[in-house]
């Protein structure tokens, strides 16, 4: 079973760079163009995704977002990010296939933030009041 496994790791980057010669080619734009092209959107979204990760942390530190929703988003961008700057049009497109998805658009998995550093929500304090003599 290992053997597979690492079989279909070593097999994929030269099947996916073979499929890149052969979309060149039938495009017309030369390949270099692609790998450089792709390996740069790649560094780009990672970029972005170093900076957007820390605001979404400490939105959830805030309270302001649920932590698990920032987590999976950025997860997702940082791997598509890893995929588009490894060469290929394959991976180039499973890339793009997790950038479209509509992940953690809704809100079925979102959970309620926590009220770290808010205080008590306004319903929380509702009461009567009697003093003891």
């Amino acid at each position: 079973m290992r053997f597979v496994v690492l079989l279909i790791v070593l097999i994929f980057p030269v099947m996916d760079v073979l499929a890149t010669v052969r979309f060149a080619r039938w495009t017309g734009i030369p390949t270099l163009v692609w790998l450089v092209a792709s390996a740069l959107a790649g560094v780009v979204l990672l970029r972005r995704e170093r900076l957007t990760f820390r605001a979404k942390t400490l939105a959830a530190m805030r309270g302001d977002q649920p932590l698990m929703r920032g987590l999976l988003d950025s997860g997702r961008r940082v791997l598509a990010a890893l995929l588009l700057i490894s060469p290929g049009v394959v991976s180039d497109l499973m890339a793009l296939l997790l950038l479209l998805l509509p992940i953690n658009l809704g809100a079925p998995l979102a959970t309620r933030p926590a009220l770290v550093g808010r205080g008590f929500p306004r319903d929380s304090l509702n009461g009567d009041w009697r003093g003891v003599d």
